[in-house]
């Protein structure tokens, strides 16, 4: 099982729980929820899934699921972002894939599997909330609507892992940075992002020289601000031009997801 360390909310007793108002998207201690996933839903597939809805901080590298282990739950983050990543037998991971407001990680189980092939980490902190696995799988059965959403969350997120893969194999390691930090900020909507270098690398399948060259390079262009453990765009336009064209494709698959 995942080791986590994650804060989970108290669930409130039923006379402080409050009631679902049409439109309305707020879990049951009544926190606003941002989720696209979960905003997009008609009001009585929200209903039957609100009251399962837990809270949940997820601070830095705090982990959700771990490859090939059961996923025990689904999480839909209001704010954040998770780095899906693959691990080698040897130390090395590389990233395949991030999720952010527009998804849900644990996508396997919309399809009814209770495993994945990535370790789920969050790479910038946020908070969500997130139901037990057995229990979506059985609110999916009367949800159409949610069932189509994970679905084709699941193709969209399969559809951004290989044109990721692709991209690590052929593309320059400054056009590959740029591409993850539109992607990363596309998620978070902030021009500051928290990130290390060691982060960077890890998540790019580099070295941190490696890392620290290419992001020179898009600092002496006047794109980003390189500090320590931050990274700032200073011109998202022309960062966009300093990426590779996985970007654009990956944003045409993301069209209706919610995102820039």
């Amino acid at each position: 099982m995942a080791v986590t360390n994650i804060i989970v909310g108290e669930r409130p007793q039923a006379s402080n729980v409050i009631p679902i108002v049409p439109g309305m998207r707020t879990d049951v201690s009544g926190l606003q929820v941002k989720n696209v996933i979960l905003l997009s839903l008609p009001d009585d597939e929200y209903s039957m899934l609100r009251p399962h809805l837990e809270f949940v901080e997820l601070p830095h590298h705090t982990i959700m699921h771990e490859p090939g282990e059961k996923i025990e739950y689904g999480y839909f983050l209001n704010e954040g972002m998770t780095s899906l990543v693959v691990l080698t037998s040897d130390g090395r991971s590389v990233e395949v894939g991030i999720v952010g407001r527009e998804g849900v990680v644990g996508t396997p189980l919309a399809v009814g599997l209770h495993r994945g092939p990535c370790r789920a980490i969050m790479q910038i902190p946020g908070a969500g909330v997130r139901v037990k696995a057995g229990v979506l799988e059985d609110i999916l059965l009367a949800a159409p609507t949610l069932q189509m959403a994970l679905s084709r969350y699941a193709l969209m997120q399969g559809l951004q892992v290989a044109q990721i893969a692709a991209c690590n194999r052929l593309h320059e390691i400054e056009q590959r940075l740029a591409r993850w930090l539109l992607m990363c900020q596309d998620r978070v909507d902030s021009q500051l992002l928290h990130l290390t270098q060691d982060f960077m690398a890890q998540m790019l399948g580099t070295g941190r020289p490696t890392v620290s060259l290419a992001a020179g390079i898009l600092q002496r262009a006047g794109l980003i601000q390189n500090s320590r453990g931050t990274v700032k765009i200073l011109n998202r336009k022309s960062l966009e031009g300093a990426a590779c064209e996985c970007y654009g494709v990956i944003q045409h698959f993301n069209g209706g997801l919610g995102l820039k």
